[in-house]
């Protein structure tokens, strides 16, 4: 899968190609079912298979702090992108030139860079200025073909980005697996922190965000992967540490009969299960006994 972010508008990422568009925030099952219909149908035309999505999202861009926690970052989002079929993804720049093009110049924006013969959205697309674009004025256009995918459901409701972040900021695992398709997770590099957690007997590898807010946080049962691990079990914290006066939203994670060395390597942390919420203690003695018992529920609850 290749990765454009900004085009040569001259010349097309292919000579034809089938799209989709949209923010593809967690790559979830609905998202999934149009990436699938693009890749049937470009197979089928022997076209190249397309996905266009935006960093940052409209949302962050038009009001950035009031847009929702986001399912993954920029990163995060590209990587489960490319475990896709896809041929390339076009990371568009929403910025100010984008964010005033009209419907009809989005359409001649997209048709520059992709040249795109179909198109594959959802039932509620909305593009251009104001959102004035829809599915019905995008195939009255008629400079391409459109397909318009119903939603996906799961337990009678249609799968959603919204909803997804609902599940997650209850920390119902199980359902967010659901409606992913995937146990949800985490994905980034460890990095330096105070080292404050070896000095209680919890050495923890640190992952930054790199996002303006998620809607998940809190300690959680965790299964890790990468830097040499497989699977292996531990403990994590999403928060900010409100006890030592942290304020950057960090993942925590302490790998379980695990003394080597995590600096600089690439973890996938897959969050089973929810132990608690974030709390600020007295003192890190009250700290210390805790994080003893989430151990000891992470351990017993990953060994059922």
């Amino acid at each position: 899968m290749k990765l454009f972010r900004d085009l040569d508008l001259r010349q097309p990422i292919a000579p034809a190609c089938v799209a989709t568009i949209g923010n593809f925030d967690g790559v979830h099952l609905g998202h999934q079912a149009l990436i699938d219909r693009v890749e049937k149908e470009a197979a089928d035309r022997e076209l190249a298979a397309v996905l266009v999505t935006f960093e940052p999202l409209a949302r962050e861009y038009f009001a950035p702090e009031r847009a929702p926690g986001r399912i993954y970052n920029a990163s995060q989002r590209i990587r489960q992108l490319s475990r896709q079929h896809l041929d390339a993804v076009w990371l568009m720049r929403f910025n100010s030139y984008l964010a005033a093009l009209s419907a009809d110049e989005f359409v001649e924006y997209l048709i520059k860079g992709i040249n795109p013969q179909l198109v594959v959205v959802g039932e509620g697309f909305r593009f251009g200025r104001d959102r004035a674009g829809t599915v019905e004025s995008l195939a009255a256009n008629g400079a391409v073909e459109v397909i318009a995918m119903p939603a996906v459901c799961v337990d009678g409701e249609r799968v959603s980005s919204t909803r997804i972040r609902g599940v997650l900021a209850d920390g119902d695992m199980e359902a967010a697996a659901r409606l992913l398709g995937r146990p949800f997770g985490m994905y980034g590099r460890v990095v330096r922190g105070q080292q404050l957690g070896r000095t209680l007997g919890f050495p923890t590898a640190n992952i930054r965000l790199h996002r303006r807010s998620t809607p998940i946080n809190g300690i959680f049962a965790v299964r890790v992967s990468g830097g040499g691990l497989t699977q292996q079990p531990g403990v994590a914290s999403i928060g900010t540490r409100p006890t030592v006066g942290g304020k950057e939203t960090l993942l925590e994670v302490y790998v379980f009969d695990f003394g080597g060395d995590l600096y600089g390597a690439h973890l996938d942390v897959t969050l089973v299960a929810k132990l608690r919420d974030e709390e600020k203690f007295d003192d890190l003695d009250a700290m210390t006994v805790q994080m003893h018992e989430d151990a000891r529920q992470a351990r017993k609850l990953l060994a059922a």
